[in-house]
């Protein structure tokens, strides 16, 4: 993508994203996140109800009557987004891939970041860490991180998950909101834990992790139509099959489900949210969805 076209299309995906922050939920955004602690605000005169724990004695003495202290969250936050950029994100059945969403995706919590005065990091991988921007929060910071995730093109295989949450956990010194947008594509098993699976466990002792899948509903059922030929993006594997066996539809919706159960049980175990994202379906409604459960369980 040339420069020029690359910088209008940074601007016009600003644009569609601060529009749907300010239109969907950037209240549910900034209701379902903590600060990272609370500051004084002021002191005023006691009311039935207040806590007598909030109490200031040194005021009350010299005033002659109750006064109470108030705080305030601390709001502002620390903003990490994590984008899987392996070759299996260029596929969608659809008119969107699942690369495009995860764009999509990390262009409106980017946005969302922003309005709320947040820091905002960005690394993306694929075989490897393949780049981090440390978390800020101006405005030409945020506008080069909508350019790096547009300019970005899928490839090569997912190991640098691992290496990306090692990397996050060694270099982020406060608590921070890290939003892991991945397929988490590759066979798991949940009595056989990859190797990422301890990696996201350490993260979560300092910091909260949430885990946006990005799926397509073709990579849960197969529709009949013949004979195709399959090819592993990442591995270059290529496999013909008949999708008109039922037997074989059936095999694969079983190995799609378990995949799903075992990833579901991983990111359980590790005390990490995991928000569905479908190629097939609009994203904000998911996102809304969970900043509510969040807020609620506040």
């Amino acid at each position: 993508m040339l420069t020029e076209e690359l910088m209008k299309e940074v601007r016009r995906l600003e644009i569609r994203s601060k529009r749907r922050v300010d239109d969907v939920f950037g209240g549910e955004y900034h209701s379902a996140f903590k600060g990272e602690g609370i500051e004084f605000a002021e002191v005023r005169e006691y009311e039935p109800g207040d806590d007598v724990r909030t109490i200031d004695w040194n005021v009350t003495a010299r005033a002659g009557k109750p006064f109470v202290k108030r705080f305030t969250e601390e709001r502002q936050l620390t903003v990490i987004l994590a984008v899987d950029l392996s070759a299996s994100g260029v596929f969608g059945s659809g008119a969107k891939s699942k690369a495009r969403l995860s764009v999509e995706t990390a262009a409106v919590l980017a946005a969302a970041a922003a309005r709320n005065n947040d820091r905002v990091g960005l690394i993306m991988f694929d075989d490897d860490v393949r780049m981090y921007l440390p978390p800020s929060k101006s405005r030409g910071h945020v506008l080069r991180v909508l350019r790096e995730l547009l300019d970005a093109e899928p490839a090569g295989g997912s190991a640098g998950l691992n290496a990306s949450l090692l990397m996050l956990d060694r270099v982020l010194n406060r608590r921070s909101i890290v939003f892991v947008l991945s397929d988490f594509a590759g066979g798991l098993d949940a009595d056989n834990e990859p190797e990422w699976a301890s990696s996201i466990r350490r993260l979560t002792r300092r910091h909260e992790v949430s885990a946006l899948t990005i799926e397509d509903p073709r990579e849960r059922s197969l529709p009949s139509v013949g004979i195709i030929e399959f090819e592993d993006p990442e591995t270059g594997r290529r496999r013909v099959i008949d999708t008109s066996s039922r037997r074989l539809r059936r095999r694969f919706e079983a190995d799609a489900d378990r995949h799903a159960k075992a990833l579901e049980t991983i990111l359980r175990r590790a005390r990490v949210d995991r928000v569905p994202l479908s190629t097939d379906r609009p994203f904000i409604d998911d996102l809304l969805g969970y900043f509510r459960v969040r807020e609620h369980r506040r």
